[in-house]
């Protein structure tokens, strides 16, 4: 069992393709015309990427990184700030902000920027394996 500290951060830079969110327009029903729609259609300019997609990302650095594989999710607040487009890169970060090693509770500052701006924020709680 790793050792967790206040502090430790864990991050992953990825590009969305519009296949990325064709995908996830299949996979979950989820056919907003937010997310099709060209100019003029929508309030933006031009289709955005589903935020609970951006939210699945946070979800992969929590299981694959931080606390890693065979972390539990226990509860995600999130705030959205701006969209993302297609080909948008975007950076996730997690940071421990509590652990009680006792319960091996965590709790994960979780933000993602696109160059300097903020995407999303919030904090997850999840217990660490």
């Amino acid at each position: 069992m790793e050792k967790i500290r206040l502090g430790d951060t864990a991050q992953r830079t990825i590009t969305i393709s519009e296949d990325d969110v064709e995908r996830y327009r299949q996979l979950t029903g989820d056919q907003n015309p937010l997310h099709t729609l060209s100019s003029g259609a929508t309030r933006f300019d031009k289709p955005v990427v589903h935020g609970m997609l951006l939210a699945s990302y946070v979800s992969a650095v929590i299981g694959m990184q931080l606390p890693g594989p065979g972390s539990v999710y226990v509860s995600q607040e999130i705030r959205f700030a701006r969209p993302v487009y297609f080909n948008d890169t975007i950076t996730i970060t997690c940071k421990v902000t509590r652990f009680d090693p006792e319960t091996r509770l965590t709790r994960l500052r979780t933000v993602i920027h696109k160059s300097d701006s903020l995407i999303l924020s919030g904090y997850a709680d999840v217990l660490a394996p």
